[in-house]
């Protein structure tokens, strides 16, 4: 009997685990469906969660994108004091953990969701390449376009040294002084050459880095404005207010340098902090009728977060933090080269911290 109770028991043991291993793949394969969601969402209390984000994004937006641009009017943060790097390589970090830990990652989880045929998405990893051709792409675009720039301005300046050089040949001088007003002008114009570049190379710097984090807005405005679900929602407020603040430093950096005039200044400064409100409104508007889970929207997303996470690590490594890393200024000065190096730390890992919540 004894021995009749174990294998009966043994036997009992064995169908369980025949049963488990038939009904677990079943029961997580149901976690995860592509069906619209028909959870009950209290539609009154997410519309107010997504006003209140509207508003503290764009205020947050616009206070982070002007503060550097108020370094006339406050000497302390201005493009030439020590503080500014500290200001700009903060910002750099947020923006490289933005495009490290924020946006590649949902990119990942968008275009490899089991809602997308295994054809083509699950035969190569698109995400990675489009990261990488859009890298690439931003490296030619920002190399051409400021080569194009830079032999413009070449072109106007020898045009200007030559219209100098017919003129003075008409005034009856001391040949000494004349060579010596001549020699002169061509100096003064290889100077303004070279700081004219060094302008062209920040207006180009600032537009391609506007475009990626303009890209990437639109997407998370869309995706939080089309939510419905209040306790998702909530979290995310703080998460992109910080996050839109931290940006707009970094591209508030960028236009400063730059020295666009002033209308220029306002446009960009507008586009920048209207792009993720102006996603809120939309996704609002489509609410009713957005499907984050259809393969459309999906593959949308993720190619668009993709493409904003290759530009933005692009131009936080390139653009931001090495141009500022190599600057000789920064080279001969070991505690400013300690305090960048903390606030880049800083800024990536606050970033990271708070993307568990964005």
């Amino acid at each position: 009997m004894k021995g009749l109770k174990q294998s009966t028991q043994t036997h009992v043991v064995f169908m369980l685990c025949i049963l488990s291993l038939l009904v677990l793949p079943n029961l997580v394969a149901s976690e995860c469906t592509c069906d619209k969601s028909e959870e009950t969402h209290d539609k009154a209390k997410a519309l107010r969660f997504k006003i209140v984000a509207l508003v503290s994004i764009l205020m947050a937006s616009t206070i982070g994108v002007c503060i550097p641009l108020l370094g006339k009017i406050i000497p302390a943060i201005s493009p030439e004091k020590d503080v500014f790097f500290l200001i700009k390589a903060f910002a750099a970090g947020v923006i490289l953990a933005t495009g490290f830990i924020h946006v590649l990652p949902d990119a990942f989880e968008n275009l490899t969701s089991p809602c997308l045929s295994d054809h083509p998405w699950g035969d190569f990893p698109f995400t990675g390449f489009v990261a990488m051709c859009t890298s690439m792409g931003t490296l030619m675009v920002d190399a051409y376009a400021t080569a194009y720039f830079q032999k413009s301005h070449l072109q106007k300046a020898q045009v200007a040294v030559t219209d100098v050089e017919k003129e003075e040949e008409h005034v009856e001088n001391n040949e000494v002084d004349l060579h010596t007003h001549v020699t002169h002008g061509h100096a003064h114009g290889h100077v303004s050459s070279n700081k004219s570049s060094e302008l062209l190379r920040h207006r180009v710097i600032s537009q391609v880095l506007e475009l990626g984090i303009v890209v990437h807005s639109v997407v998370i405005g869309i995706t939080l404005g089309a939510s419905m679900n209040s306790e998702t929602i909530r979290p995310l407020v703080a998460a992109l207010t910080f996050h839109q603040f931290f940006e707009g430093m970094g591209l508030g950096s960028c236009i400063t340098q730059a020295k666009f005039k002033r209308l220029s200044i306002i446009v960009m400064g507008l586009f920048f902090s209207l792009t993720t409100p102006m996603g809120i409104a939309i996704g609002i508007g489509i609410s009713n009728v957005y499907d984050d889970n259809s393969p459309t929207a999906l593959i949308v997303e993720g190619i668009f977060n993709a493409a904003s996470a290759g530009i933005l690590i692009y131009m936080a490594l390139v653009d931001l933090l090495a141009a500022d890393f190599m600057n000789p200024k920064m080279q001969k000065n070991s505690k400013l080269q300690i305090g960048v190096n903390i606030s880049l730390l800083l800024g990536a890992g606050f970033m990271s911290f708070i993307a568990k919540w964005a």
